[in-house]
C-alpha cells in the first residue's frame, strides 16, 4: 500500500513538471523584428571642408596725388563707381597758375635759343674771314647747346605742372563699391605721398577671393595627386545650409607657416551680384579624389564594439552576425562604409538596439536605404565636419 502512494506521488511529481515545461515553452519570447536592407551603392565625391574669409581682388585707399583745398565730392557714399570715375576735385587754380609760369620759362628758354643759334652763326661766318677766333666761335656753339637743354627743362616743367593740374581731379583708380567720404568740401588735404590723407576707399566686388589655410597634410595630399588645372570649390555663408555658390582654387601660397604648419590658399567666386562683401566668413569644401561607387548606410545602423565600429546583417537562416566595418564622411544623411561591407548584405537599418548577442534569430522586414534630403532654407548653427562627400551626379547643381 505504501509503494503505491509513493508511485502515485512521483505520478503526480512527473505530470506537474511536464506541466511546467509546456508552459514555459509557451511562454518563450518571440524573435525581435528588425528592418533590414542592402547597401546603397552610389557614385560620391570627397570633399575637404574649411572656414575662410572672403576678399576683394583690388582694394584700394584712395589719395590725392597733389595737396590742395577740396572744392567737391561727386559720389555718394557706398556706391558703385566705374574706374576713371570723377570722386574729388581739389581747388585748380594753384596748379594753373604754377602751369603759366613753367609756360613762361618755356617761351623765355626758347627765346634764348634762338639768340643762340643766330649768334653762332654769325661768328662761324665771321671766322671764314677770319674776324674772330675760333675760341669765339666754340663759345657760341656751347651756349647753344645751353639754350638747347634749357628747351628740355622747361619742357619737362609744363608736362609736371600740367600733370598737377590734372591731378586737381581724383578719379576712381579701379571700379568697385567705394566707401564713404573722409573729408568733406573745404579741408585742405596733403598729398602726393603713401603718407598723404585718405580721402576714400575702392573695393572691387566681382570677382571675389575666399581665402583660407589648409592644412600641411592636405597640401601632401594634393600635390601627390599632382591635380593639374583649377581644383573646384563651393562655398556656403554662416546662415546658409547648402552649397550654393561655386568657383575655382587659383592660388597656393609659396610656403608652409612652420608656426602653424598650415599654408594660405585662395579661391576665386563669382559675385555678379556683390552680395558678397570683403571681410565675410564662410564654410567652403574643396573637392578631394575623383568620384568612386561607394556603399552607403544610415548612421542608425552603426554600432560600438569597444573601439570598433560595426554593422549588424541578418544571415539567410535569420542569425545576427556583427561585422567590422571602416567608415568616411557623411553623404546626404547616409556614411560612407569604406570596407568591410559587401554589397549583398543584409544590413539592420532599424532595430538594432533589439540586438542582444550575436548568433540570436531576428524577424526580418526587408525596406530600403535612401538619401536624406537637406532642409535649404535652414540655418546652420554646428561646426562642420573636417570632411564631407556628395554625389558625383549632383556636383553641377551647386551653382
Amino acid at each position: 500500500m505504501r509503494t503505491a502512494k509513493i508511485v502515485a506521488a512521483s505520478a503526480l511529481m512527473a505530470a506537474a513538471l511536464y506541466g511546467c515545461s509546456s508552459k514555459s515553452e509557451a511562454q518563450a519570447p518571440p524573435a525581435p523584428a528588425v528592418t533590414v536592407a542592402v547597401p546603397l551603392v552610389q557614385a560620391v565625391q570627397d570633399w575637404d571642408e574649411f572656414t575662410g574669409r572672403f576678399e576683394a581682388t583690388q582694394s584700394v585707399e584712395v589719395r590725392a596725388r597733389v595737396g590742395g583745398y577740396i572744392s567737391a565730392v561727386h559720389f555718394r557714399d557706398g556706391e558703385y563707381v566705374r574706374r576713371g570715375q570723377l570722386l574729388f576735385t581739389l581747388d585748380p587754380r594753384p596748379a594753373q597758375a604754377a602751369l603759366a609760369s613753367a609756360r613762361a620759362q618755356l617761351s623765355q628758354a626758347q627765346a634764348q635759343l634762338a639768340l643762340a643759334r643766330s649768334e653762332l652763326a654769325r661768328s662761324e661766318t665771321l671766322l671764314e674771314s677770319q674776324a674772330v677766333s675760333q675760341a669765339e666761335v666754340d663759345t657760341r656753339r656751347g651756349a647753344l647747346q645751353t639754350a638747347e637743354a634749357a628747351i628740355a627743362a622747361a619742357n619737362a616743367n609744363v608736362r609736371a605742372r600740367q600733370l598737377d593740374v590734372e591731378f586737381t581731379r581724383v578719379t576712381a583708380p579701379i571700379s568697385g563699391r567705394v566707401s564713404d567720404r573722409r573729408v568733406d568740401a573745404g579741408n585742405l588735404v596733403a598729398g602726393g605721398s603713401s603718407a598723404a590723407d585718405v580721402l576714400t576707399t575702392v573695393v572691387s566686388s566681382a570677382p571675389i577671393h575666399f581665402v583660407f589655410d589648409g592644412s600641411e597634410a592636405l597640401l601632401l595630399k594634393y600635390q601627390r595627386q599632382a591635380r593639374d588645372g583649377a581644383a573646384p570649390i563651393q562655398v556656403r555663408l554662416q546662415d546658409e545650409s547648402s552649397y550654393t555658390r561655386s568657383g575655382s582654387l587659383d592660388f597656393t601660397d609659396n610656403a608652409v607657416d612652420t608656426a602653424s604648419g598650415v599654408i594660405r590658399l585662395r579661391a576665386v567666386i563669382p559675385n555678379p551680384d556683390g552680395f558678397l562683401k570683403p571681410g565675410m566668413f564662410g564654410q567652403a569644401r574643396l573637392a578631394g579624389a575623383g568620384t568612386y561607387n561607394a556603399m552607403l548606410v544610415p548612421d542608425a545602423a552603426i554600432a560600438t564594439d569597444q573601439a570598433r565600429r560595426i554593422v549588424y546583417v541578418v544571415a539567410a537562416d535569420g542569425s545576427v552576425a556583427p561585422k567590422p566595418v571602416q567608415l568616411g564622411p557623411l553623404v546626404d544623411g547616409l556614411r560612407v562604409v569604406r570596407s568591410g561591407l559587401a554589397a549583398n548584405d543584409r544590413v539592420i537599418i532599424n532595430g538594432v538596439q533589439r540586438i542582444q548577442q550575436p548568433g540570436m534569430k531576428v524577424t526580418t522586414t526587408n525596406g530600403r536605404i535612401q538619401p536624406v534630403a537637406t532642409p535649404e532654407a535652414a540655418p546652420v548653427t554646428t561646426i562642420a565636419p573636417a570632411s564631407s562627400a556628395t554625389f558625383a551626379n549632383s556636383l553641377s547643381s551647386g551653382d
